[in-house]
């Protein structure tokens, strides 16, 4: 399953020439040095959204926070099975979620 979650995963990252897949074993897309999109092992994905945004997105599509390695995310929300049926929806909120990222403070290089 995860295999098929990943084509499904850089299929989705392709809609924008803007994103490049990163990460190896935990895929993710960045932007000023802010993930907004990952692949974690159980095949989910998570979107980075606003507080605003992602609390709307949580009720709207019945979904919850997204964890990685065990972790809860914060900031980002757990992509839906059902979501991934409406690949232009989804595609929009990944744009979304490059756009806050992108509005972000850019990071600092590491020294």
């Amino acid at each position: 399953m995860w295999t098929e979650r990943l084509a499904f995963y850089d299929k989705l990252i392709a809609t924008n020439p803007n994103f490049e897949r990163k990460g190896k074993t935990m895929p993710y897309t960045s932007v000023n040095g802010h993930m907004f999109s990952q692949l974690n092992k159980a095949g989910e994905i998570g979107l980075r959204l606003s507080k605003e945004q992602g609390i709307l997105f949580m009720q709207e599509h019945q979904t919850t926070v997204f964890k990685s390695y065990g972790a809860v995310m914060k900031g980002y929300v757990l992509v839906p099975k059902k979501l991934m049926e409406d690949f232009e929806l989804l595609s929009s909120y990944l744009n979304d979620s490059f756009t806050y990222a992108k509005s972000l403070k850019p990071k600092g290089a590491k020294q």
